[in-house]
């Protein structure tokens, strides 16, 4: 984890925050043990009780699961349900954001593969469904994969 701290949003939740995306990354796997709260505390000099409610939040969310006298551990089945809910947030907040640059700059699809990162090692959904992440009132691009699988 990184040592940096935004002053824009509350520690706990930027703990919270990295231990998803250590989730999500498979760096921790459903099962492994979190650090220890006394560990994170001394390793980014932080309160313990501020370590203990970002970790806290995971156990409300039921990603984590408390095991007296051992830990927390990563529930089974987080990392689907973070993917689930990490998708869905994409679609609503982020892509529309970054579908009307891509509109507004006059990008097409080879433009963006040409220059985007290298190609991922899991296969993208295919299938073009009725949410294409299209703005209202424009068109698609030609061969446009659908980022919303319902299948998930």
């Amino acid at each position: 984890m990184d040592p940096q701290w935004d002053d824009s949003l509350p520690i706990y939740r930027q703990l919270r925050d990295r231990v998803v995306a250590m989730i999500l990354e498979g760096v921790l796997k459903e099962g492994d043990p979190l650090p220890s709260v006394r560990s994170v505390a001394a390793e980014f000099r932080l309160n313990p009780l501020t370590v203990l409610k970002g970790y806290q939040q995971l156990v409300d969310e039921l990603l984590v699961e408390k095991r007296r006298g051992r830990g927390m551990y990563v529930s089974d089945g987080a990392r689907k349900a973070l993917m689930k809910d990490e998708r869905q947030r994409f679609l609503e907040d982020e892509w529309p954001k970054v579908l009307a640059t891509i509109q507004r700059l006059g990008l097409s699809v080879p433009d963006l593969l040409r220059t985007g990162a290298p190609a991922p090692t899991a296969p993208y959904p295919t299938q073009v469904g009725a949410a294409s992440g299209t703005a209202p009132g424009s068109t698609p691009a030609p061969n446009d994969g659908d980022l919303n699988d319902k299948n998930d």
